[in-house]
């Protein structure tokens, strides 16, 4: 049972990799060992030539035969476009790049593209319609508090956004495509997925902003139609229908393209302004005016029936604006919450924060519409920044002024005093409506891209695949239709107070993440992270991403919670799911950062006996013959070290380039298939000995190196083919089950990754004294030894709905030297030691049950006082098993007389075993000691046995070393024979 050189049959190890490179290779054919020659070729591939033949265009040098320019253009082109794309995103589709349309989609600038659109969705619904709720709630101070508040978390999350918006060419999807870019497609589909309700939410509120401005002016008795006149009717149902009209024209604008959007929004930045502008002039102008409270707020508080009869207001339905002056400074200094008229529910400093802090989230409204912008790496940051600080600007002149000239009664008591008090009213009003709609817009805009990235991801599945539908023009029709939907649902909310804790969240939320993203870009020391943005540090978004999960449990715990185990249950799902393209994660860079932290911390000097634990190193060659030994040493390793070994065999002179490159993600398919936890170590060499010789030094890192190597067993038998069985056996258990995952060469060309299997005439390029050679030189390099016979046999899908009980074999004797069979020693520890660990496996300790053998000669000592003894001796190394005693005095009698009747002195001979010239032992002896473990073995499993030393190339000893063993474990189920040289277990504490 071989396969090339440590493979039996289907299970063991072959090292030799009977597969000729491609390219211009000779293959030569050597007892069955084919070697590589590669011989030099005057086509030099291109640098572009390793990312793919079908990706265009390439990053090398150029098609030779191309002028001078052209070549240069190409180059330019291909380095900005095809090697960002292409190796960085591995092929994946890029988002808001659809050919020819892209180039017509990027029309706007920093101004009109970033600047206008988050200006316009922070000044949304607080400017005119909550920014005096807020004050006469709040208070001054409080006001000020929540102001440095909501804007420090701002800006922190303002300067990470600019940074990562900054290291790289930005596609479509806006903030969804920096974060999965820089987190991967894990976190970027999770929170991208929040983020996307985010947007929904927040312009679902908007709408609700613009209806309530609507009914308070002109519905019956509105504040601009007058007391008796007849108007809008007003009522839930009404509202929801003002809403849905409101919302349709939204999804008509956004149907015409973003780029109207964009447009649109430099004049209605400007007629805002100017709204502002006579707000801050009328604060100036108007004094002592009685307003009246909207019709309804029907429990309002009272005005002082004095100061009423003198300026002749009701005292029950109104309240008095008196102007500037200090008084009323002084009575807006101090919070005084009260119920909400809106929705009538108490109001404290965490509800209050949140309703002002989702009228500000519209930091991300530039980045949104990264897809239509001409340079978004240089406008993001510009026009973020830029837009915020005009807002925050604004809103600190407007706080004081309210505080100055607006009594507290009115503040809580009329959202909508403004309207009232200014030279001219509709101007209010026109601004109300103008920023509510614009930032209802730009959510809805900004959603369907951020839902249109995640489609053309596939991130879930088919489950978005409808969203991917566009015009010819690039307009993603069906994510804002998709988007539109949604809002429209979520208007069923109600009133704009109820929805801004649910935005506030979210938004909170979003912008941790974004946080974090940066932080993890800026601790991993990445080389490539070096953004243009420079004004940012580890601090900055650390204190953003602790400020906003701080204050996202302050504003509501329960919906925090929920919302982070939310986006948890979404990481697992995306995690589970698995991806085949790769965004360069930054789950990587903290593992590579962390690991080699901690790997520096592992010395091996101060390892101990008590903490040993097997580190394997699996010689394979051709693995379609070794899958169930691969599995099988995946339980052996308990938690410990595991590398699959593969030695080819060649000239490493005569190649033009490392002709291992391309088998290396063969292989790492080969143990995603096979899923086991293993790392993978290839090397080429001029013969097999020198192969090993190099896997055994070299792998492995720091205090991380196999202390253990594993080879599969010299034999004569055909090998199977294990990989194709298994692929079979997999597909008959998906048969009813259909996922939509785009399958990759490695699960569909698994088979051809790899040499077919060799024939039953074939040689496998070396003897069986070059195996024990080998054997012999690991020894030599103070390294335990595991051989493996037979594990072609082994089923685990069987031994699992078996119902009988099977048993793992330990027959800790070294049947080459019978004289030791009382005899402990450090290779007797180190067969019970792995034979306890892979007991210790949870699907084997379901089905077996551990036996430990030892033979006695019955004339010579009792049965029960040797099994008594192995009994105290298993106690004492905590291991728990059945022992079973053997007679085998009939054997050793034979030996005894076959050697010549002279036991004392073929005794004395037997104790240098096979290490002294001549014939050790009989075949005939070696036979016995083969049928006398298969008379034990009717419901064994997995048998192990004691593994004699090696012996040197003296006097053909290696030759009758390895024929000793062919007899021993002939026939035998699943056998692995072991030689420890250090010691594995411990009795002390």
């Amino acid at each position: 049972m071989a396969e090339n050189l440590l493979s039996p049959t289907g299970s063991n190890m072959l090292l030799v990799d009977p597969s000729s490179p491609t390219g211009h290779n000779h293959h030569n054919s050597y007892l069955g060992v084919e070697t590589s020659a590669q011989t030099f070729s005057e086509d030099v591939p291109l640098l572009g030539d390793r990312i793919g033949e079908d990706e265009a265009p390439s990053c090398g040098r150029g098609d030779r035969q191309k002028s001078d320019a052209l070549v240069d253009y190409e180059f330019r082109w291909s380095l900005s476009m095809s090697c960002q794309n292409s190796s960085v995103d591995g092929g994946a589709p890029q988002v808001g790049v659809e050919g020819g349309a892209a180039a017509t989609r990027r029309t706007l600038g920093t101004f009109a593209g970033v600047f206008c659109p988050v200006a316009l969705s922070m000044f949304s619904t607080l400017l005119f319609l909550r920014l005096g709720m807020v004050l006469g709630q709040a208070g001054f101070i409080q006001t000020l508090v929540m102001f440095f508040l909501a804007y420090a978390i701002l800006f922190m999350t303002i300067l990470s956004i600019c940074a990562i918006s900054t290291n790289g060419a930005i596609e479509g999807g806006g903030a969804y495509f920096m974060i999965s870019r820089a987190l991967g497609p894990e976190f970027g589909g999770s929170i991208g997925l929040l983020f996307f309700f985010a947007q929904v939410v927040s312009c679902a509120m908007y709408i609700s902003g613009f209806v309530e401005a609507l009914t308070n002016n002109f519905g019956e008795s509105g504040t601009l139609l007058g007391h008796g006149m007849p108007g809008l009717p007003v009522g839930f149902w009404w509202r929801y229908l003002y809403a849905t009209l409101i919302l349709a024209f939204c999804l008509m604008v956004s149907l015409i393209g973003g780029h109207m959007y964009g447009k649109t929004n430099v004049f209605t930045l400007l007629v805002l302004v100017v709204c502002t502008f006579f707000v801050i002039i009328s604060t100036f102008v108007k004094k002592n005016l009685c307003v009246d409270y909207p019709k309804e707020n029907t429990n309002p508080p009272q005005m002082d029936a004095a100061v009423a009869e003198l300026h002749n207001c009701s005292q029950n339905w109104s309240a008095l604006y008196p102007g500037m002056n200090g008084h009323t400074f002084l009575g807006n200094v101090y919070a005084g919450y009260m119920n909400d008229y809106t929705s009538s529910s108490g109001m404290s400093f965490p509800t209050v924060f949140a309703i002002l802090f989702s009228s500000v989230t519209g930091i991300m409204n530039g980045a949104n519409m990264s897809g239509e912008l001409k340079d978004p790496t240089k406008s993001i940051p510009k026009g973020t920044l830029m837009a915020t600080c005009f807002t925050l600007s604004v809103y600190i002149v407007l706080t004081i002024l309210f505080a100055c000239s607006a009594d507290r009664n009115l503040l809580v008591g009329n959202y909508t005093f403004m309207i009232q008090v200014n030279l001219w009213p509709p101007f209010v009003v026109i601004g109300i409506f103008a920023a509510t709609l614009s930032a209802a817009l730009g959510n809805l805009i900004g959603g369907s891209r951020i839902l249109l990235a995640l489609a053309k991801d596939e991130l879930y599945w088919i489950f978005l695949k409808p969203a991917t539908f566009m015009t010819k023009s690039g307009n993603p029709i069906a994510s804002v239709m998709i988007t539109w939907f949604l809002v429209q649902l979520v208007l069923l909310t109600g009133s704009l107070n109820s929805i801004a804790n649910m935005c506030s969240e979210l938004f909170l939320l979003s912008y941790a993440t974004t946080n974090l993203a940066c932080l993890a870009l800026d601790l991993t020391s990445a080389p490539n992270f070096r953004p243009i943005f420079r004004y940012f540090s580890s601090y900055t978004a650390f204190i953003g991403m602790v400020g906003s999960l701080t204050m996202c449990f302050v504003v509501n715990a329960k919906q925090a919670s929920i919302a982070i185990a939310v986006l948890f249950v979404l990481l697992l799902v995306l995690h589970l799911r698995g991806f085949e393209k790769s965004w360069g994660s930054i789950s990587q860079a903290l593992i590579f950062h962390q690991v080699r932290k901690y790997l520096l911390l592992l010395d091996s000097r101060k390892d101990h006996i008590k903490f040993w634990r097997p580190q394997m190193l699996l010689m394979v060659s051709n693995p379609r013959s070794c899958c169930q030994l691969i599995d099988f040493v995946n339980d052996l390793k308990k938690s410990g070290l595991y590398i699959l070994g593969h030695v080819r065999v060649g000239d490493f002179d005569w190649e033009n380039e490392d002709p291992l490159i391309d088998d290396y993600p063969k292989w790492l398919g080969l143990v995603d298939h096979l899923k086991v936890k293993a790392f993978i170590e290839l090397t080429m060499a001029r013969s097999i000995r020198e192969g090993i010789h190099h896997l055994i030094r070299v792998s492995g890192l720091g205090g991380m190196k196999p202390n253990t190597i594993c080879f599969g067993f010299y034999d004569n038998e055909q090998p199977s083919d294990a990989l194709a069985r298994l692929q079979q056996k997999m597909a008959a258990r998906k048969r009813f089950i259909k996922l939509y995952t785009s399958e990759t060469p490695e699960n569909t060309e698994l088979l051809s990754n790899f040499a077919s299997l060799r024939p039953s005439d074939g040689s496998r390029g070396f003897n069986g004294q070059e195996y024990v050679q080998m054997v012999y030189d690991t020894l030599k390099l103070n390294k335990n030894v595991c051989l493996f016979r037979n594990f072609h046999v082994l089923d685990k899908d069987a031994l699992s709905a078996t119902r009988r009980t099977m048993y793992i074999d330990v027959w800790p004797i070294n049947f080459f030297q019978p004289e030791s069979a009382n005899h402990f020693d450090n290779t007797c520890l180190f067969v019970l030691q792995l034979a306890c660990v892979l007991h210790m496996v949870p699907s084997w300790k379901r089905k077996t049950k551990l036996r430990v053998f030892t033979c006695i000669e019955e004339q010579r000592e009792e049965r029960a006082r040797k099994e008594k003894k192995l009994a105290e001796f298993m106690k004492i190394l905590r291991i728990r098993g059945e022992i079973k005693v053997v007679g085998w005095e009939h054997i050793l009698r034979s030996l005894h007389q076959s050697l010549g009747g002279q036991p004392n002195l073929e005794m004395e001979m037997l104790a240098s075993g096979v290490h002294e010239p001549g014939e050790p032992l009989p075949d005939e002896y070696l036979m016995k000691i083969n049928g006398m473990i298969k008379d034990h073995c009717e419901e064994t499993a997995v048998v192990f046995l004691y593994l004699p030393k090696a012996p040197r190339n003296e006097n053909n000893q290696q030759e009758t070393y390895l024929r000793k063993l062919q007899l021993m474990s002939h026939e035998l189920p699943p056998t692995v024979l072991v030689h420890g040289l250090q010691p594995v277990t411990s009795t002390a504490l």
